[in-house]
C-alpha cells in the first residue's frame, strides 16, 4: 500500500481515481494500529469481500516472536537513523514487550504484531504482521503504554472485554497519561509487513489528536493528502466502547522516502 504524494495535481488526480480502494486499504491498515481497534485502525473494516477470515484464531506464541537482534533492527528502521539511533527499543517476549535498549532522546521504537489490531480485523491473528513504529516522546508516554498493556493481556489469554475494562481503568486513574500535544509516530520501514493486501507496506507518519475525528485537519476530504480515523474501537461493532473512552484519532500522511532515504513508491495501493 502506498499513499500518493502530498502535493501536485497528479497526486490529487490519483486520489480521486482510487479513493474507494484507498479507503478500503486504509481501513485494513487502520485495523492494525490502534490500541483496541488499531484499525488504524479504525477507519473502515473493508468490503464484504475483504472479510474472508484467513486467521480464525491465535497461532502459537512462537509464531509471533522474532530473533531479538533482528527485532531491534526492524524497530529502529521505522524512523530515520538520526532519530532511531538514540531511541528506546522494545521487543516482544512471551509475556509482552520489554525494553531491549534504553535510549536517550525520548523516542520509543517497537514492532507491533497483528493482535494490536481490531478484534474483527480478518488479519488479527496473522503471524506475518510486523509493523515497525517509532513514537516521539509525547506518543511514547500515552500511546505506547496502551499497546504494551493490550499486548500483555492478550498474551495472557484475557478477553477483549477484560482488556477494554483494564484500559478504561488505566485511563481513568491516569496510570496511562492523557495524550500529550504533538504526539506522532514514524512508520517508514521498508521491511515492515502491515497486511496481506497489496504491497504489504507503506511509508508514512502518523499524528495523534484528542478528537473524535480529523475534520479540523481536512482528513479524508476529497483531494486531501491526510487520511485518518478513530484510533479506538472505531468499527461499527464497537461504537459503545469508543464512546466510553476519551476521544483519540490518528491522522496519516504518506512519505515519499523510506527511513533510509531511498524513494518509496507513491502510486501503488
Amino acid at each position: 500500500m502506498r499513499f500518493p504524494n502530498a502535493a501536485g495535481d497528479n497526486g490529487r488526480g490519483w486520489l480521486k481515481a482510487t479513493a474507494k480502494k484507498m479507503a478500503r486499504s486504509l481501513g485494513r491498515l487502520a485495523a492494525m494500529l490502534t490500541i483496541t481497534a488499531p484499525a488504524l485502525f479504525a477507519v473502515s473494516a473493508g468490503t464484504a469481500a475483504d472479510q474472508k477470515t484467513s486467521y480464525p484464531r491465535m497461532a502459537p506464541v512462537d509464531a509471533y516472536l522474532m530473533d531479538r537482534n533482528q527485532e531491534i533492527a526492524l524497530a529502529r528502521s521505522a524512523a530515520p537513523e538520526s532519530i532511531s539511533k538514540d531511541a528506546t527499543i522494545l521487543v516482544l517476549t512471551r509475556s509482552g514487550y520489554e525494553t531491549a535498549v534504553t535510549g536517550s532522546n525520548g523516542f520509543v521504537c517497537m514492532v507491533s504484531r497483528s493482535f494490536s489490531g481490531a478484534p474483527d480485523w480478518p488479519e488479527r491473528w496473522n503471524p506475518k504482521i510486523r509493523a515497525a513504529e517509532c513514537q516521539n516522546p509525547q506518543a511514547a508516554r500515552s500511546i505506547a503504554p496502551l499497546a504494551k498493556l493490550r499486548t500483555a493481556m492478550t498474551l495472557a489469554g484475557r478477553t477483549d472485554a477484560e482488556i477494554m475494562e483494564r484500559i478504561k481503568t488505566a485511563l481513568r486513574t491516569k496510570e496511562i497519561p492523557p495524550l500529550a500535544p504533538g504526539a506522532m509516530s514514524y512508520m517508514m520501514s521498508k521491511s515492515s509487513y502491515l497486511s496481506d493486501d497489496g504491497d504489504h507496506d507503506m511509508a508514512h507518519v502518523m499524528f495523534f489528536i484528542p478528537f473524535k475525528d480529523g475534520d479540523t485537519w481536512g482528513a479524508n476530504a476529497p483531494g486531501s493528502p491526510v487520511f485518518g480515523g478513530n484510533y479506538r474501537f472505531a468499527t461499527p461493532d464497537h461504537a459503545a466502547e469508543t464512546a466510553a473512552l476519551p476521544p483519540l484519532s490518528v491522522l496519516l500522511l504518506g512519505a515519499c522516502t523510506w527511513s533510509d532515504g531511498t524513494p518509496a513508491p507513491t502510486h501503488q495501493i
